[in-house]
């Protein structure tokens, strides 16, 4: 393989084939854990059956002992019953009479105490070499579970010992083969059954995972086509929200066609953006070319003078416009301010108070505060949203515009009160879109290029606070509301 050809991933890239795989592991764990906890209580309880039958054995044996009988093999479970002193066994059946046909007696014989019942215990005797393990009462020999029992020479008085073929003071020890073949045999069909009902098992769990996400994921399938579909410049399509409330897909495709409807809304917005940038910029440029082709025509009769400053007040009017333009440019990236300053707006609103030019016509610019209004931000800025406030009330004040500056709280509360006609109260927000003028502000001249109140809202969200029209009687009142900043340190 090249090494620059991505490495092949095992896994799928699928959802719902990753989903069917998770679920299956998970479901193979599981599987895997009770298949354990059943294949051992399975094998637990068939041992415990095989041993409740060898002990009912055993007393059947012990019995027919205490009554002076040989026991007759009439059951093919492996028996033994040895005697001390004695070389050979005093009875035997099952496999043990015909595995081993040359031997004495296969099992040990019982050491010498009081007669007492055994547990279930082990006893190693030789291998059967004629081991068939097909046959259930068969048994290979080695280590072999027993259950015993001892028989005392006080339980064989009166001739039974006689009739039995031992000395009298004989003790007899009955052996009964605990047969394993039983435990084994459920143990084993057990397992088989849990492994095909488990292999079955995760096939459906992996085949009904797969379907089930891939009939869930069709709403996202569906939402991602029309979604592709969707272009900046035309953002018109809707997703189809699913009937079922509280759904996840529900939730999806309603905040995808919330997020189609904010793109839509910013391209209209763009648009009529640029449309009115246009018909702004065209607007001095017309009355620029109309007065320079005059002036060029009839040069003889051209008021050159005249000429000359219609053509500096429209340039002056385009270069406006194109810095209005590049600022909200700027804004609109929200770049975070650069090299924030604390700043004194008191300092700030007095300085533009005393500095702003009032030639046109006679109006009174006083700035009240009480004390200083210190802010966080960038100076520029600051000065260029307050400039804005004042330009906007000294169009429409009549005689006054008053500067107002409080701290409050947490915040510095500065208002621009004029003694104008007002805004309409239906016109209180709309006077902060772009390109807007009222009627009263319709002269091109005079009125404005309706930036001004849209750049100092922006500049104000910039730094954390608000700008609003506050409702008056006479006149109209903007109130900025910025977060307060402690005082710059002394030097």
């Amino acid at each position: 393989m090249n090494a620059t050809e991505p490495r092949r991933r095992w896994w799928p890239r699928s959802v719902r084939a990753r989903a069917a795989l998770a679920a299956a592991s998970t479901a193979a764990v599981l599987l895997f854990g009770i298949g354990w906890w059943v294949h051992h209580d399975v094998h637990r309880q068939s041992t415990q059956i095989a041993e409740e039958t060898a002990r009912v054995h055993l007393e059947s044996l012990c019995e027919q002992l205490r009554q002076g009988v040989v026991p007759v093999p009439t059951s093919p479970i492996p028996y033994e019953v040895v005697a001390t002193g004695r070389r050979t066994a005093v009875a035997s059946g099952g496999a043990l009479s015909t595995a081993y046909p040359k031997t004495h007696h296969v099992m040990p014989a019982p050491p010498v105490g009081t007669a007492a019942l055994m547990p279930v215990t082990t006893v190693r005797i030789p291998v059967n070499r004629d081991y068939n393990p097909r046959e259930k009462f068969d048994i290979a020999g080695g280590t072999q579970r027993v259950i015993t029992a001892d028989i005392g020479p006080d339980e064989l008085r009166g001739g039974k010992a006689a009739a039995l073929g031992v000395a009298a003071d004989a003790r007899l020890r009955v052996y009964v083969v605990v047969l394993p073949y039983t435990a084994e045999a459920n143990t084993k069909i057990t397992d088989r059954l849990l492994l095909l009902a488990g292999l079955v098992s995760l096939a459906l769990i992996f085949a009904v995972t797969y379907f089930a996400v891939r009939i869930a994921l069709r709403p996202v399938e569906a939402i991602r086509a029309l979604t592709a579909s969707v272009t900046a410049s035309d953002p018109r399509e809707r997703v189809t929200v699913p009937a079922a409330t509280g759904h996840e897909i529900t939730a999806l495709a309603t905040t995808i066609n919330t997020t189609l409807q904010r793109l839509d809304n910013a391209a209209a917005q763009q648009r009529r953006f640029v449309a009115d940038a246009a018909h702004e910029l065209r607007s001095p440029l017309t009355t620029l070319l109309a007065s320079l082709e005059v002036a060029l025509a009839y040069p003889e009769r051209t008021d050159w003078p005249a000429t000359a400053t219609t053509a500096a007040r429209q340039t002056r009017r385009l270069q406006a416009l194109a810095e209005d333009l590049l600022l909200l440019a700027r804004l609109d990236t929200r770049i975070p301010t650069a090299d924030p300053e604390t700043v004194d707006l008191t300092a700030l609103a007095s300085r533009l108070t005393e500095q702003y030019p009032l030639t046109e016509r006679p109006l009174t610019l006083t700035c009240d505060s009480t004390a200083p209004a210190h802010v966080h931000g960038n100076p520029d800025e600051y000065e260029r949203l307050l400039r804005n406030l004042i330009d906007n009330a000294a169009r429409h004040a009549a005689h006054r515009i008053q500067i107002t500056i409080r701290n409050q709280d947490a915040w510095v509360i500065l208002t621009v009160h004029d003694d104008g006609p007002g805004v309409p109260t239906e016109d209180a927000e709309r006077i902060f879109e772009r390109f807007v003028r009222l009627d009263d502000a319709r002269s091109r001249d005079h009125g404005g290029t309706g930036l001004g109140l849209a750049i100092a809202r922006d500049l104000a969200h910039r730094h954390r606070g608000t700008l609003t029209l506050t409702p008056r009687t006479l006149g109209a009142c903007f109130r900025l509301r910025l977060p307060q900043a402690p005082a710059p340190a002394e030097k």
